[in-house]
């Protein structure tokens, strides 16, 4: 039998897909009291990927990275997620369509993992109806997609993005 070991923190991240109305420094006052202030955060791209939120988000959609500096535990990812789903809602728009997205994670030594409300053959359940995914691997110096990571999460700017979490994690 192997010896039960302490978990190690990880580091939570926030994938934004936001609107221009949106201005994330509000947003993010939402979210620093929990996780604290950012550490980084990537450059704000076009989101062209899918269509998926152009009905509900409009046809000029961004995309933007979070890390933050208070680490958390791997099993506080369900609590994570129903915060930023609260979040959401309170950002709504008079046609009670969202102007924001906001994707919850955590980077660790191995992994990103990402929050979902939504089961799948890949997902696993946490608790409070959410589902935790792994979306990118650390192997061989890098993180790497998996055949399920969604296409944007596959770009050289996210991964550069994650793997710099990464780093500052492993200091």
């Amino acid at each position: 039998m192997a010896d039960i070991k302490p978990v190690t923190a990880v580091v939570p991240i926030i994938g934004f897909l936001f609107t221009e109305e949106i201005d994330l420094a509000m947003i993010n006052q939402e979210l620093v009291v929990r996780f604290g202030n950012p550490s980084m955060n990537s450059d704000k791209i076009s989101f062209t990927h899918t269509q998926y939120y152009n009905a509900e988000m409009g046809n000029k959609i961004f995309r933007q990275w979070y890390a933050y500096q208070k680490k958390i535990l791997p099993d506080e990812l369900a609590e994570m997620k129903t915060l930023t789903n609260s979040i959401e809602k309170k950002f709504m728009n008079g046609n009670n369509n969202r102007k924001i997205n906001i994707d919850p994670g955590y980077v660790s030594l191995s992994n990103l993992v990402l929050a979902s409300t939504k089961n799948y053959s890949h997902r696993i359940y946490l608790d409070q109806g959410i589902y935790a995914e792994v979306s990118l691997l650390f192997k061989h110096g890098h993180f790497r997609a998996m055949e399920w990571t969604y296409p944007d999460y596959r770009e050289p700017a996210a991964i550069e993005f994650f793997e710099k979490v990464r780093s500052l994690l492993k200091k």
